[in-house]
């Protein structure tokens, strides 16, 4: 595997589409971003990639007939590109069923917490951050999953976790949590570009 060709999905920032940029500059990454996609035309993720040059793309879904035209458009867009890994970084959007099967075993998404704990319906940004500390919980962090039919119930890739301190507020351990996400989400890419990941079943062997 070689040259894999990548599409970086987001919705905000893109600080971890950043970290992805900057991985594949320095060789970091044996593949290319190919299209970063936003169904946000405000996000200034697509900022960040017309900065390298990346192709960046809006799909406002406000200008689609509806869900079913805005997904088959987005499924366009992959096969366009001969999409290899499609890697979600703080993307919104639900993909379709349509979409997680065709690439099944070749979509990730960073989530900010130990999944299988507060994840799920519901819980994605600040809302997470905010539930771990009114829970008393002691540790987050970030995991790397593939991404299945389901809402973060998809194959564990990689996790990592940080300490929840005392007094910690949502801004504080985002912080944290964001530095882990940035280091996951380019390990995780990596791996899938070398080849070492292996799914069996529900688990993930890295090779």
């Amino acid at each position: 595997m070689s040259g894999l060709n990548l599409a970086v999905l987001v919705s905000g920032n893109g600080s971890n589409l950043q970290a992805l940029i900057d991985a594949a500059s320095q060789g970091r990454i044996n593949g290319r971003i190919a299209a970063v996609i936003s169904d946000r035309k405000d996000a200034y993720a697509l900022q960040r990639a017309n900065n390298h040059g990346i192709e960046a793309i809006a799909l406002d879904k406000r200008e689609f007939a509806g869900k079913a035209a805005f997904d088959a458009e987005l499924s366009k867009q992959f096969r366009s590109r001969n999409i290899d890994l499609i890697v979600l970084a703080g993307f919104l959007s639900i993909l379709p069923t349509e979409i997680t099967k065709e690439y099944e075993g070749k979509i990730i998404n960073i989530h900010p917490s130990l999944i299988p704990a507060f994840c799920g319906k519901g819980f994605y940004g600040e809302k997470v951050h905010k539930a771990v500390i009114e829970h008393g919980a002691k540790m987050s962090g970030a995991t790397v999953h593939f991404v299945d039919e389901g809402t973060d119930t998809g194959p564990i890739i990689l996790q990592q976790s940080v300490e929840v301190a005392e007094g910690e507020t949502p801004e504080t351990l985002a912080a944290k949590v964001l530095v882990i996400e940035h280091q996951l989400i380019v390990k995780a890419a990596a791996l899938f570009c070398e080849g070492r990941i292996l799914l069996d079943g529900k688990k993930v062997i890295i090779l």
